[in-house]
């Protein structure tokens, strides 16, 4: 498979709430940062990295969303230090040219920055990788097909809290739109991708 010269390379919330000592903390997150940093340094400028922020305590939260901070007020911003949500050093020193975009939801779609950094970079398809395969990957990846883009799921520099629900999603979910969304390794990305 080739992939666009104009693909985006979406590296998903690679931060350290997801990375250290928290409630939310991945324990897989350092061995896939290695392939994360592997395509945003090969494309930085066309690298757009996310941040997952959270609300300064359950009730300013919208809807169902208070009752999810209810469930984890440790990650609210009363409780933890806001620098928790920063995207980890290694991947930070590439921004700028790769650029930093937050949102409040799973889906990176959902913040009108992020639909504006993809339009600026006239995205042809998107390359995701980071935390987590069976939430925010999978939401931002169900909103480009939505979008008509084509996606391109690094399986070897994403992961999750659950390496079974991480497999699940590798095993059977992606693979039953083949049409729409590819699985590669990060090495078949790097070798099928000449970004301009």
């Amino acid at each position: 498979m080739t992939i666009p010269t104009d693909a985006v390379h979406v590296a998903v919330d690679m931060q350290r709430v997801f990375a250290e000592a928290t409630p939310w903390r991945v324990a897989s997150f350092d061995a896939v940062l290695p392939n994360v940093l592997r395509l945003a340094r090969h494309a930085p400028a066309r690298t757009i990295l996310t941040r997952f922020v959270t609300p300064r305590g359950a009730e300013a939260a919208r809807g169902a969303w208070r009752g999810y901070y209810r469930r984890w007020p440790d990650v609210t911003l009363r409780r933890m230090p806001r620098a928790m949500l920063e995207v980890v050093a290694p991947l930070a020193k590439l921004s700028p040219p790769a650029l930093t975009v937050d949102k409040k939801v799973y889906s990176a779609f959902a913040a009108r920055s992020f639909t504006r950094a993809m339009a600026a970079l006239d995205a042809e398809a998107v390359i995701l990788s980071g935390v987590e395969t069976d939430v925010c990957v999978l939401a931002t990846a169900y909103d480009a097909v939505d979008r008509g883009l084509p996606v391109i799921v690094a399986t070897d520099a994403c992961t999750g809290y659950s390496l079974a629900s991480h497999r699940a999603m590798i095993e059977h979910v992606y693979p039953r739109i083949p049409d729409q969304v590819a699985l590669m390794t990060t090495a078949e990305i790097l070798a099928a991708w000449r970004p301009r």
